[in-house]
């Protein structure tokens, strides 16, 4: 006899490619049929795996807006919830990094899937004289090249839709009216 727990996986409506290839990999792994359930679709969805009274535990890392919404609706049917709102990782760089590494680290995991990703890093702190790196991390950053993600050569793809874009240009447009020195400039790039 078998016994344990199963998964049910939902992932972002709008881009569910990568959890398709996770779960054809856990069955070629030989998982059995049914223990790691895909389950693409929006709100609705969300509501029923809030709703269903097997679904005992629910993990969800993304926005406040939907994250505030899984927990009240799953706490409010007695399940346990967790939930990663927002979050903003962040790198800490010491006097002693090889600058190589860390330029290269900073960059992939920064702008590595647009950003759009939920350990993407959104800040660096730099100790001591290793501020002066920040200027090689930009040089890098902006010799990649941004264009669609299939075309050959791609080192950055889109953003998911518009409205990310426009998400983003507000952030890098309120961080300058507030003071931010604007190394590199991505609010045009298309």
């Amino acid at each position: 006899t078998v016994c344990g727990n199963t998964f049910v996986l939902k992932p972002s409506e709008k881009d569910p490619g990568a959890a398709v290839m996770l779960c054809e990999l856990a069955k070629e792994a030989g998982l059995p049929d049914g223990v790691l359930n895909l389950v693409p679709g929006a709100v609705d969805v969300v509501n029923r795996i809030c709703d269903h009274p097997d679904i005992k535990a629910i993990s969800f890392v993304g926005g406040e807006k939907a994250g505030t919404h899984i927990y009240r609706r799953g706490s409010m049917h007695g399940k346990r919830v967790q939930a990663n709102l927002a979050a903003k990782n962040h790198s800490v760089i010491m006097p002693d990094a090889d600058p190589e590494t860390m330029i290269n680290t900073c960059v992939g995991a920064g702008l590595g899937a647009a950003g759009q990703r939920c350990m993407a890093l959104s800040a660096i702190v730099f100790v001591g004289d290793s501020d002066q790196l920040i200027h090689e991390v930009a040089a890098r950053a902006k010799n990649l090249k941004a264009t669609a993600g299939h075309e050959p050569g791609a080192q950055v793809g889109p953003l998911i839709d518009q409205a990310a874009k426009k998400r983003v240009v507000d952030v890098i447009t309120q961080s300058v009216a507030e003071g931010a020195e604007l190394l590199l400039d991505g609010r045009n790039v298309v």
